[in-house]
């Protein structure tokens, strides 16, 4: 089984961070490890609180994954202080990491910055040059790109302004800010677009983790990228099509609904 590490918050309502992470992990057939960067007091109304843990501990937490159960693919989520992104740098440059997909959190769907400028330099300059390929929505695009991004051709533009950063690729996902469901990958000098099916359904908590830790489990089972991409937006598509509704919020996803086809009747 291919092995699968998550270097991300926890969100205590269990649909996005750590927890989707690992559900989605699972969900594509690979084992998941995980290195957690923070606690969050969270539900599908909003953020209360959060604890980051100390960058000592933080290398603790990779020294131990790495050390023992080397994993195959890592997923980078939501990394809120400098010191934090510098260790994650340190180590997974130290053990030669591999199939590093980084979802550079950075902007709130409100459109409030989550990342001090001190902590996106610091992401910029260290942590996106190590990464196989990184998965900015339109705000994200924005900060990383310094352009502001209303339609499908200045998307095209940001991807190529964003890859000058140093990372190997770049999937600029669309969103409702651009189109629904058609997200832009650049790699190799080249301008794909990865074409989705938009599915009508206002619990969308998670998503963005869910298609990075995705296309970290294809890329560890050995698909190439756009491959890995294509699997992962079906993948996706599919936990949005189950239609959960749970929590007064945006809720959650359906992480499991492709086990249960399989595996249960209820």
């Amino acid at each position: 089984m291919k092995v699968v590490l998550s270097v991300a918050g926890s969100d205590s309502s269990g649909g996005a961070g750590i927890q989707a992470d690992i559900k989605t992990i699972i969900a594509n057939n690979c084992f998941a490890e995980t290195a957690i960067t923070a606690l969050t007091a969270q539900n599908t109304t909003g953020v209360f609180d959060i604890l980051n843990v100390s960058d000592v501990f933080l290398k603790e937490e990779l020294d131990a994954v790495f050390r023992d159960i080397y994993p195959d693919a890592i997923k980078i989520g939501m990394v809120s202080d400098k010191s934090l992104i510098l260790a994650i740098a340190e180590k997974i440059t130290s053990y030669n990491a591999k199939n590093i997909v980084l979802d550079p959190v950075m902007v709130a769907t409100s459109g409030a910055k989550l990342l001090s400028d001190d902590a996106i330099n610091t992401l910029i300059t260290k942590l996106i040059p190590l990464a196989s390929i990184i998965t900015p929505n339109i705000p994200e695009g924005e900060v990383l790109s310094g352009m502001k991004i209303n339609n499908s051709s200045d998307m095209e533009e940001a991807c190529k302004l964003i890859a000058n950063l140093g990372c190997k690729a770049v999937l600029l996902k669309g969103g409702h800010r651009v189109n629904d469901s058609n997200d832009l990958l650049y790699v190799d000098g080249k301008l794909i677009w990865i074409n989705g099916v938009k599915i009508n359904n206002p619990n969308t908590h998670g998503t963005g983790c869910t298609l990075s830790s995705a296309i970290a489990s294809n890329l560890a089972k050995g698909y190439d990228l756009e491959t890995s991409i294509r699997r992962s937006k079906k993948y996706l598509e599919a936990c949005l099509s189950a239609m959960l509704d749970l929590g007064e919020g945006s809720g959650p996803m359906d992480h499991g609904c492709l086990i249960k086809e399989v595996m249960f009747n209820d």
